[in-house]
């Protein structure tokens, strides 16, 4: 066929191919490293937390550039061109029912997961976009929008009380972590890394090992924020010790005052439920 008769994607597969994989890695799955790295920090206390968070908040105006730049941009670019390849692939584990069959089709199928919940995720805890109609209209209602980075902690555990959130995040984050673990072994393919079966046997169990180190970080962020804040009490001293920070750090100029990345205050004791109904902590995630 005429080169100019194809299509862009046609004339370009190998370029394409290599770009997707190139940024399913980085910077895509190094910031998903480092994003849950952050979260699991919790372990060592919300003030740990909190501090991460407000350094990633230090880049003030910078930061929607930097995110855009590094982190969404090359998100859809690379779930975009995912789906394309899915579009042209079948999974063939019926005809041939062997492990790299089986991983050909998971990590598609995780891939689709991944980024139903990545949009998911990011609906909960911000709402996609900072638009005041936006987030009256269409966020709050809906439940999203949860997070707030200057309360950091106690924000983003009241939104893990529910358990089905809960379940979704397990099942989410899971398909990530496979996607990526198992990206990696086959990008080290499509790159010729390790092309004899022997090296790609090797390169199999130092993926599967990074795999499972990173679902364990991955349950150390998100059940240990849900459990930082799991009861009233628990999120009344970590919203104090969190207020606390900010203050501290807006006077001393280390971030910039701004009241969109402040929860609203906790009830008083006066408001809370009576005996038998729900505590602060569900009825907020519910």
């Amino acid at each position: 066929m005429d080169s100019s008769r194809q299509s862009f994607l046609v004339r370009n597969d190998f370029l394409i191919r290599r770009l997707h994989s190139l940024c399913g890695l980085i910077p895509v799955g190094a910031y998903m490293v480092v994003h849950l790295i952050v979260n699991a920090s919790v372990i060592n206390g919300a003030a740990t937390f909190q501090n991460n968070v407000l350094n990633i908040h230090k880049l003030g105006a910078l930061l929607p550039l930097v995110e855009w730049t590094f982190i969404f941009i090359p998100i859809l670019f690379h779930a975009i061109f995912g789906f394309v390849i899915i579009a042209g692939g079948m999974p063939n584990t019926h005809n041939y029912p062997y492990a790299a069959n089986y991983r050909y089709t998971l990590q598609r199928a995780t891939g689709v997961i991944a980024f139903f919940f990545i949009m998911l995720h990011v609906f909960h805890m911000h709402g996609w976009i900072h638009n005041e109609s936006w987030l009256h209209y269409v966020v709050e209602p809906l439940g999203g929008g949860q997070f707030r980075p200057y309360n950091a902690t106690s924000t983003a555990g009241e939104a893990l009380q529910n358990v089905v959130v809960v379940v979704l995040y397990a099942v989410g984050i899971t398909a990530c972590v496979y996607h990526l673990a198992n990206g990696l072994w086959t990008m080290g393919i499509t790159w010729g890394v390790w092309t004899s079966p022997r090296a790609q046997r090797r390169a199999s169990y130092v993926c599967g090992a990074f795999g499972l180190l990173l679902m364990g970080v991955s349950a150390a962020a998100l059940f240990g924020i849900r459990a930082a804040v799991d009861d009233p009490a628990k999120l009344r001293q970590v919203r104090a010790q969190e207020d606390l920070m900010i203050q501290t750090k807006i006077a001393t100029g280390e971030v910039q005052e701004n009241s969109h990345k402040v929860a609203d205050p906790l009830p008083t004791e006066g408001d809370a439920p009576a005996a038998g109904g729900e505590s602060e902590t569900s009825a907020a995630a519910n």
